[in-house]
């Protein structure tokens, strides 16, 4: 049970509860009658604003109205106004532009297209709106000046400021020189920058506006010219220069000059003066520096001064193979191949220009146009060259027909930046190099085969053959005509490839053509070799044939060791090598045998035998006189007609001399010693003429015609 004093303190926290709860009640009552006046009070002022609202807008919006449609009306006259100040300033158009199109362009070509803008709206206008009137004919009239004298200023543009690019330039341009630090690519510069722009503009007004093309015809007549002019006056050039000079200009020049690139020039087109200068320093001057010499080439840098006779004038006519060559030969070749180069650069350029000025649907048409007649004069100048190579072939004219190996070359290494320039162009026009090359190929390989047929079936005459057993110039002409083949080694085998038709000539091409090109080097020495036989049958005297051959297989033997033509006979003749120097032996053994009739008087053989301090019989005198006798004379008939023979290679004739006086001394040495102090005569020195120093002495004069 609770006790009384905590009830009686619940029941005061009760009360005490109970009246603050009824003074919150109170409050929240007091809150919600002010609430609702507030309401009372707002919901009256709404009411008010409401309805002075409607009264200003039913007073509003009738002014408003009214206001909008006057500034309609204000638009509407200020657009009319407009409209017709437009259409009025198309009818004064022709009156305002008239002297400005009657002037031209030169010099305003901003302001003239303005003017033909406008009178083109015009035509617009009237052909839109007023086709009757009399001022469509005028303005129309007007544009038609307009156009034709954009025309001409484009004609007058092209004209005045094309120029021919001058020799210098090009060869700048497709030479180079190594030591020259520059790294940008050379770009000629055809039109001044803002004649370009000028032109530019033009045509594309001229192609948007005037429809017409007649400008584009206009433009590769131009260039073509310049183009065609351009490559003719770098031959020009290379004549002159090589008329004067000998050689042509050489483009490094290190003082940079106004009207010279500075940039990087493209690298330089191949020449034949590598492979032609033994020709040219050979037909010049002979073995002894004097002009007018034997055809024989020497070995540079080789000891061995070979060396061949003078020929009659007839004989030189005739089987001059690779001597006499004019140098207008090799200055036409160098001319032809740095025009070749130099057009594939130009058309480039060329072609760059056209694309700016050109619209793109049409640039392939017009560049196939512009390059025809540079294009042509190429084509038609390798043809020239074709058929003076088939003429030369028929007169057997071999050197001629050199020129067209250096130029095959150099096609053939063109060809591909020639494809990239002719993109786009006609087939026929993309046909015509292969078609050249195709032509040079065919002639190459016809000389090829003419030659090894020539150097077969030379004749046999005797003022032909050198009377000194010398190198013939036959062998001279072959070799040289090798080695000049050295130099275009893929262009040669090429040819050869061309002619076959079996399916693995065009198959590893490299491989098959240097095995070409061997067989047909052992085919020319072949048929060297058995025409050099045949001929040595010319000479009465078997040694002085000997000699001959000896000379010819010794001369072959180290012209082939010294170029590179013994690792391509190699490559289908391993043993070529060996064979040459098997011959060069056989021939030195018979020409020693020719001294066996010389020792044969003082050999043991048929001498008498005799006891010492016995008298000789008169018998046995008279054999040692003869014997003495037949030795003497034999030796001074054979050093006399000897002396005369030449053994160009200085290590053989040594060779063969100290041979020769080895056998002969120790046998008139031998033969000296037991009859020397014989008394088989009242005079030995009738008998005994030559000591053995002096017989070695002899034959130390050999082949020495100076001695």
């Amino acid at each position: 049970m609770i006790p009384p004093q905590e009830a009686s303190a619940r029941r005061r926290e009760i009360e005490d509860k109970l009246k603050q709860e009824e003074e919150t009640l109170s409050f929240i009552r007091d809150s919600l009658e002010k609430s609702d006046q507030l309401t009372k009070n707002m919901v009256s002022i709404l009411s008010s604003f409401e309805s002075r609202l409607m009264k200003l807008e039913n007073s509003i919006i009738p002014v408003h109205k009214q206001t909008e449609n006057l500034q309609r009306l204000q638009e509407n006259v200020e657009k009319t106004l407009s409209c017709l100040d437009h259409v009025i300033s198309y009818y004064h158009v022709a009156s305002d532009t008239e002297k400005i199109i009657r002037e031209g362009p030169t010099g305003r070509l901003e302001e003239y297209l303005g003017s033909m803008a406008k009178i083109q709206k015009a035509v617009e206008y009237f052909q839109d709106n007023s086709p009757d009137s009399p001022e469509l004919n005028k303005v129309k009239l007007l544009f038609e000046r307009g156009k034709e004298s954009l025309e001409s200023e484009f004609r007058s543009l092209m004209t005045r400021h094309s120029k021919v690019v001058s020799p210098v330039l090009i060869l700048d341009l497709i030479s180079g020189d190594d030591e020259l630090d520059v790294s940008e690519d050379v770009v000629l510069e055809h039109l001044p920058e803002s004649v370009l722009q000028d032109v530019i503009r033009i045509s594309r007004w001229l192609v948007e506006y005037g429809h017409n093309q007649d400008f584009m015809n206009v433009y590769y007549q131009i260039r073509s010219s310049q183009l065609d002019r351009s490559i003719k006056g770098l031959k020009e050039h290379f004549r002159k220069c090589s008329s004067s000079s000998g050689v042509p200009y050489s483009p490094a020049i290190p003082n940079k000059r106004k009207d010279t690139p500075t940039k990087k020039p493209v690298k330089r087109p191949g020449t034949i003066r590598k492979a032609q200068n033994l020709l040219k320093q050979y037909s010049q001057h002979g073995l002894d520096g004097k002009k007018g010499g034997s055809n024989l080439i020497p070995l540079e840098g080789h000891e061995h001064d070979f060396r061949v006779k003078h020929l009659p004038e007839a004989l030189n006519d005739k089987h001059r193979l690779l001597a006499g060559r004019d140098d207008t030969l090799d200055v036409e070749t160098d001319a032809y191949i740095h025009c070749v180069s130099a057009f594939v650069r130009l058309a480039q350029s060329e072609y760059q220009l056209l694309t700016d000025v050109i619209p793109e649907h049409h640039q392939k048409k017009t560049f196939d146009s512009l390059i025809q007649d540079a294009l042509d004069g190429l084509i038609l100048e390798g043809d020239n060259i074709v058929c003076a190579a088939r003429k030369a072939i028929m007169r057997h004219d071999f050197p001629t027909v050199l020129t067209v190996f250096p130029i095959l070359r150099h096609l053939k290494q063109t060809k591909p930046e020639f494809d990239q320039v002719l993109q786009g162009t006609a087939a026929s026009t993309k046909n015509k190099l292969p078609s050249l090359i195709t032509s040079m190929e065919t002639i190459g390989a016809k000389a090829l085969e003419d030659f090894a047929d020539n150097i077969k079936n030379d004749p046999d005459k005797e003022y032909n053959m050198p009377k000194d057993g010398t190198v013939h110039e036959l062998t001279s002409n072959a070799i040289l005509f090798l080695q000049q083949l050295l130099d275009f080694q893929e262009t040669a085998g090429a040819m050869l490839a061309s002619q076959e038709t079996s399916s693995s000539a065009t198959s590893h091409s490299s491989v098959v053509s240097r095995r070409l090109l061997s067989t047909y080097i052992c085919k020319v020495l072949g048929n060297l070799q058995l025409n050099l036989l045949s001929k040595s049958k010319v000479y009465e005297d078997p040694a002085l044939s000997a000699i001959f051959l000896h000379n010819n297989y010794n001369y072959i033997l180290k012209s082939l060791e010294k170029s590179e033509l013994i690792q391509l006979v190699a490559v289908t003749q391993k043993t070529a090598e060996r064979s040459y120097r098997e011959h060069i032996e056989q021939q030195i053994q018979t020409y020693q045998r020719s001294w066996v009739k010389v020792t044969d008087y003082i050999t043991e053989k048929n001498l008498p035998v005799f006891q010492p301090g016995v008298k000789l019989r008169d018998k046995e005198r008279q054999m040692i006189k003869e014997r003495f006798k037949g030795f003497n004379d034999g030796l001074e008939e054979l050093c006399k007609i000897q002396k005369a023979w030449a053994i160009p290679d200085t290590e053989q004739r040594d060779k063969i001399r100290q041979a020769q006086k080895n056998v002969v001394k120790e046998t008139y040495g031998a033969f000296l010693h037991r009859y020397g102090g014989v008394p088989f005569t009242k005079n030995p020195e009738k008998y005994i003429k030559y000591r053995v120093e002096q017989v070695g002495d002899m034959i130390d004069r050999l082949f020495d015609t100076s001695a």
